[in-house]
């Protein structure tokens, strides 16, 4: 019975490519697919994770992967996590949050972070707050009624990554993955030994999946992890992936590999 309930978790999900872009990205951290334009957006570093260049830019995909416009949007630094509310794209970019009007293809605002030293995942809430993870400092940041600053620091944070919102919890990611209700800021470790995450996603059966930079990804269903994919032998990273629930796919950026890969979750 007990080599049956290994067997059962270390199968029960997988992963099977779809498609992938040529190697054309730039150091490609983030991806987010909007479902209002039918369009993937890649943030692309190109350059060092944390200096500000001025090289970095944002692609537009198609669903097939075809590359739309290869840089939508330049003059941005170190381009990395991504949310979208009411027509904006926020993107974490080192010390600021920039806010772009995706029908004008224009950088609106720049959102300074007061500290901030290395703005990393970016998380929407539905009343349209947008929350924001500093890996270096530990701390949370949010925009809200127009107002970007620090929200929420705490001694347990370690190198805090991947944001998820889903009702009325942010959920952060790391070595741990953290549930904090957004109106009492009450936290909770609700899973350990996650092994240092980069994207926290859930799928459409509200299971999370994440993602570990060195190239693996982990499928989470109550307590049990399943091990889903695993590239590490090929030096491909698994960086800030997305699940865009309106077509299916875990959408994964490869960073040094320079693609973004997509999968089906079966």
């Amino acid at each position: 019975m007990l080599l049956m309930a290994l067997f059962i978790n270390s199968y029960a999900q997988k992963l099977t490519e779809v498609w992938r872009t040529d190697t054309v990205l730039k150091s490609p951290e983030s991806v987010l697919y909007d479902a209002s334009t039918k369009t993937i957006f890649v943030a692309n570093i190109n350059g060092k994770s944390d200096e500000k260049d001025g090289n970095g830019f944002i692609t537009q995909l198609n669903v097939d992967g075809s590359v739309k416009q290869l840089q939508w949007i330049k003059g941005l630094n170190a381009p990395k996590g991504m949310a979208i509310v009411k027509g904006k794209l926020y993107v974490a970019d080192i010390g600021e949050l920039v806010q772009i009007d995706i029908k004008k293809s224009k950088i609106e605002k720049r959102y300074p972070a007061p500290e901030a030293v290395f703005l990393n995942d970016v998380a929407a809430g539905k009343t349209g707050e947008v929350f924001v993870s500093d890996s270096r400092i530990n701390k949370v940041y949010l925009l809200k009624n127009g107002k970007f600053s620090k929200w929420l620091e705490d001694q347990s944070f370690d190198k805090i990554n991947g944001l998820f919102v889903e009702d009325s919890f942010l959920y952060i990611g790391s070595k741990v993955i953290h549930r904090v209700n957004i109106k009492t800021k009450e936290m909770q470790v609700i899973q350990e030994d996650c092994g240092g995450i980069d994207g926290l996603e859930k799928d459409a059966k509200s299971n999370f999946i994440f993602s570990n930079w060195v190239g693996r990804i982990y499928y989470l269903e109550g307590k049990n992890i399943t091990k889903m994919l695993d590239l590490t032998q090929e030096k491909i990273n698994t960086a800030d992936i997305h699940f865009a629930n309106a077509i299916d796919l875990l959408l994964v950026p490869t960073f040094l590999d320079n693609r973004v890969i997509a999968y089906r979750l079966e």
